[in-house]
């Protein structure tokens, strides 16, 4: 009986994140807005997997940086929407119509933002596919790369 305790104490403390993130996004959301993404965007553009999307507000017209999961893909770029269509950044580049993404010390600008419904979550890798599914992420964005502006280094 102890060893099942223990067993179902573990489960508990390993599944509750998820579970908080599941069912309360729009809370670990506000978190995130207020205290993750101010120290994620110290770093995001430079790491593998991560970049700072550039937006421009609908309403106020002000220019945002959110940091982002981002993966490349052959036509352009897939940010998976953990938090839902409905978060400000993504109807901002919806209107919008694209973005800037800084990712590995490169500037893309990127163009025809496309909302993809996936629940096989196939076009990414399989540790985060695992990941979105338990969060119950069935969405990603679609970015093409503008190839009007294409390709730039920050750092040339």
């Amino acid at each position: 009986m102890r060893v099942i305790a223990v067993v179902i104490s573990l489960l508990a403390i390993l599944l509750a994140p998820i579970l908080l993130i599941r069912f309360r996004k729009r809370w670990v959301a506000a978190f995130n807005l207020a205290v993750t993404n101010r120290i994620t965007s110290q770093f995001a553009a430079r790491l593998p997997g991560f970049g700072i999307l550039t937006h421009v507000g609908r309403k106020s017209g002000k220019l945002y940086r959110t940091p982002v999961n981002v993966f490349r893909a052959p036509e352009g770029f897939l940010i998976a929407l953990t938090y839902g269509r409905e978060s400000e950044w993504v109807r901002n580049v919806l209107t919008a119509g694209g973005c800037d993404l800084e990712t590995r010390h490169v500037l893309y600008q990127l163009s025809a933002p496309t909302i993809v419904h996936d629940p096989t979550r196939r076009r990414f890798p399989l540790l985060v596919r695992i990941v979105l599914r338990l969060i119950g992420a069935n969405e990603f964005l679609q970015l093409s790369t503008s190839p009007a502006y294409g390709v730039t280094s920050k750092f040339r």
